[in-house]
């Protein structure tokens, strides 16, 4: 479409739904240290933001962000990676690329691992973080043979994982909208 005095149609911004963490999913319960929850959101945040550069913020490249993201800010929640890279996000801006220390193969085989360690630790945190652990490093490498399987074992013996548990997160607070005229 042509403007009046030859100004070019700028392409739309893309559309970034900011994931809904609430409080957060995982407690104090869960068996990680607050430094590995912070390395392993660090590593997801950076994973996020590079596959959005790359992809120059596709839908399909900002769905991934957004679940990726939701996650680094459940493990630690003041993440300096996930919260300025959703900040972006959320004004339009395509983050710029960071060097990371893993590639998507490594970082596959390190989530994968810690998974196995949650698992075998038990309890309800432990088990659903690696299932979300393994889900992600199939995801991250479909190379990864051991890591495909376990989450095809998972889909057949669980069902799909509902990424929406860590995505969209129902503030408790707002159970229901004030009626007019009332505060919160």
């Amino acid at each position: 479409m042509a403007w009046p005095c030859g100004i070019a149609a700028e392409k739309a911004p893309f559309v970034w739904i900011e994931p809904r963490v609430g409080a957060g999913v995982f407690s104090d319960d869960l068996g990680m240290l607050d430094r590995e929850r912070e390395e392993y959101a660090n590593n997801l945040a950076i994973h996020a933001v590079n596959e959005v550069a790359k992809a120059k913020a596709s839908a399909a490249s900002l769905e991934v962000a957004r679940r990726h993201l939701a996650l680094s800010l459940h493990l630690a929640p003041r993440n300096r990676r996930a919260l300025v890279a959703n900040y972006q996000l959320s004004r339009g801006v395509v983050p710029q690329p960071i060097e990371g220390e893993y590639s998507s193969e490594v970082l596959a085989r390190l989530l994968f691992t810690r998974a196995e360690v949650l698992k075998q630790q038990g309890g309800a945190e432990n088990v659903l973080l690696a299932r979300f652990f393994i889900d992600l490093s199939a995801e991250l490498d479909p190379h990864n043979e051991d890591a495909v399987y376990a989450s095809e074992l998972q889909r057949l013996d669980h069902g799909r994982l509902d990424w929406k548990l860590l995505t969209d997160v129902k503030d408790p607070r707002k159970k229901d909208s004030p009626a007019s005229g009332e505060l919160p």
